[in-house]
């Protein structure tokens, strides 16, 4: 069996920045200044285990733009997060931030450790010392983390508990996506998947306006592959809140199939079955469902496809197999560069991660406001004001591909860059 070339997520991010660069014209010297993260934090840092021994965790904070306001973005703990991943991912945050136009720059950070090895006592010690080593470079106006990959809001509490410590105050805006007890907001779990779901409605409407899309009295069907907090609240706002017909979700140990479509009470039973960092979507036997590989569920014939699990999901070796004529990435990264050119040569229509997927951001952004001025927003309040947010980045952006006639990444991509290259322009370069 041939080896797998490792491919460096940093290096996509940055094929797909030029692509747009190149279209817009953009200076050759603000290439330089865009493309390069501003710091990258790499700390090694001990933790003493249940059993009395010391293991050793490397972790990683990379900040890539403040141009425009304090860094922002989350943290993940997984076994394969890398220095590279986290410049890629820090690299999007940028772009995310400007693409709905909130006053955030980018940055990402990661502990290369598999959480479900550990005891709930480890994971708190670990977060606790980790937070502390990243402290020098973060606070509420320098740069927020937030919650990624197995992180959760129990871990946020240790954040934001560790950092109070060791300032003497409590600190409310130092990361969000805390429960609502200390200071977190209305709707920031569901955010980023009720953020995809809205991006999957208006490029329906827009297809179907281009009449690229006609299914008259047809539900639209969607599949989405990952049941973590992202697929699982698409899934929750989609069979609750539209007439969208979900006919299949997975996750890494397999998936089902649903030839009806799941009901939001099915989807809320899933969920609270995959709780408490089990593996996701077991024991499942009721009728009506059928076992389906990621493989299968990529080959479903679907108007929709929504990929909420990893990065570089789909590749050259697998788009081909998908039929789906929508695709609308939850996931960060989970499209290739040469998946991304074999689907557009296939007129698939994609709606870019950071666009689709920030929801996220934008309602943090919402957190991180209240809590600087402790004052706290309604449940519908953070709805309406995410829709909007939401709804005006995606026409935006439509209108920029419509402008330049290319696809919605490319276009995503310029009107992001403009804003920042503008502030760096307006800021100028000290000294």
């Amino acid at each position: 069996m041939e080896e797998t070339k490792k491919v460096s997520l940093y290096d996509n991010a940055v094929k797909q920045f030029d692509r747009a660069a190149r279209i817009m014209e953009l200076d050759r010297n603000l290439r330089e200044v865009l493309i390069k993260p501003k710091r990258e934090l790499t700390v090694n840092f001990p933790v003493c285990m249940d059993d009395g021994s010391i293991k050793v965790f490397t972790g990683y904070r990379v900040q890539h733009n403040v141009s425009r306001g304090p860094a922002k973005g989350g943290i993940r703990y997984h076994p394969d997060v890398t220095l590279d991943e986290v410049k890629a991912l820090a690299f999007w945050m940028t772009w995310k931030s400007a693409v709905v136009d909130i006053p955030y720059g980018g940055a990402k950070g990661g502990v290369t450790v598999d959480p479900f090895k550990l005891s709930d006592s480890e994971l708190e010690k670990l977060s606790r010392r980790f937070f502390s080593e990243i402290q020098i470079i973060i606070g509420e106006e320098k740069d927020i983390p937030a919650p990624d990959v197995n992180t959760d809001g129990q871990i946020m509490s240790w954040w934001m508990d560790t950092y109070s410590m060791n300032v003497g105050h409590t600190t409310l805006g130092i990361v969000t996506g805390k429960p609502l007890e200390i200071g977190g907001s209305e709707g920031r779990t569901e955010a980023t998947g009720r953020g995809v779901n809205i991006c999957i409605e208006e490029a329906v409407k827009y297809l179907t306006d281009k009449g690229k899309l006609n299914k008259k009295d047809e539900a639209i069907t969607v599949a989405i592959q990952g049941f973590g907090n992202v697929g699982s609240y698409l899934a929750l706002t989609l069979t609750e809140e539209t007439k969208y017909r979900l006919v299949a979700i997975s996750d890494y140990s397999g998936g089902f199939y649903k030839e009806s479509g799941f009901t939001a009470e099915e989807i809320r039973r899933l969920m609270d079955r995959t709780r408490n960092r089990k593996a996701l979507l077991l024991d499942v036997n009721e009728e009506g469902y059928k076992e389906i590989t990621n493989e299968e569920l990529l080959k479903l014939d679907v108007d929709v496809f929504a990929p909420c699990a990893m990065e570089n999901a789909i590749n050259e070796n697998n788009a081909d197999d998908i039929r789906a004529k929508l695709i609308v990435e939850g996931a960060n990264g989970p499209l290739t560069p040469e998946a991304d050119d074999i689907l557009l040569s296939k007129n698939v229509f994609i709606v870019p991660d950071f666009l689709a997927n920030a929801g996220g951001v934008t309602v943090s952004y919402f957190e991180w406001v209240q809590g600087l001025q402790w004052n706290f927003w309604e449940l519908e309040d953070i709805r309406k004001a995410l829709h909007k947010k939401m709804k005006n980045a995606f026409c935006d952006v439509a209108q920029t591909m419509d402008k330049y006639e290319v696809d919605m990444r490319t276009a995503a991509y310029v009107r992001a860059i403009e804003r920042v290259a503008n502030a760096t322009k307006l800021r100028g370069i000290y000294p």
